[in-house]
């Protein structure tokens, strides 16, 4: 049914149950499994002249969106690997995670997303958005929420 399960991680507490139950899915299947993260982009908040004095350079910026991409993704790496799933890995940088994901699985012919949704409602949901909400509505493929 399903060959390659993206299964995208913000890192919470929540996120790292729903790896567990898609790894698990994949395995049941005889699917492989595609980590992602997407960090949020580089971007300088300039008021006209002004520049805040502890601004991070755009390396230090990468350096550390690699260092926590390679941390969340070796979560999903390893409990692949405790279960004998194929795994693949992959981080792209994105001011819109939804988009991120979508483009994460059309780039790695994926046929199902498998992601965790925080369920916010009310202000919190129209304030901080939903991410689940946001793929399931733009994606062409399936996408399996587990909240």
């Amino acid at each position: 049914m399903f060959k390659n399960i993206l299964i995208p991680t913000d890192g919470s507490a929540l996120s790292r149950k729903s790896i567990k139950a898609g790894v698990a899915l994949a395995r049941a299947v005889g699917a492989r499994v595609t980590g992602f993260y997407s960090p949020e982009s580089y971007a300088i908040l300039s008021y006209g002249e002004y520049f805040p004095p502890d601004l991070m350079s755009r390396e230090e910026w990468d350096s550390r969106s690699r260092k926590t991409a390679t941390r969340f993704l070796a979560a999903i790496e390893k409990e692949a690997k405790t279960a004998g799933v194929k795994y693949s890995g992959l981080f792209l940088d994105s001011m819109t995670p939804w988009e991120a994901i979508v483009e994460a699985a059309k780039k790695k012919k994926c046929d199902l997303i498998f992601m965790a949704s925080h369920g916010r409602t009310g202000l919190a949901g129209m304030m901080l958005g939903s991410q689940a909400a946001k793929v399931l509505s733009h994606s062409k493929i399936p996408v399996l929420v587990y909240k």
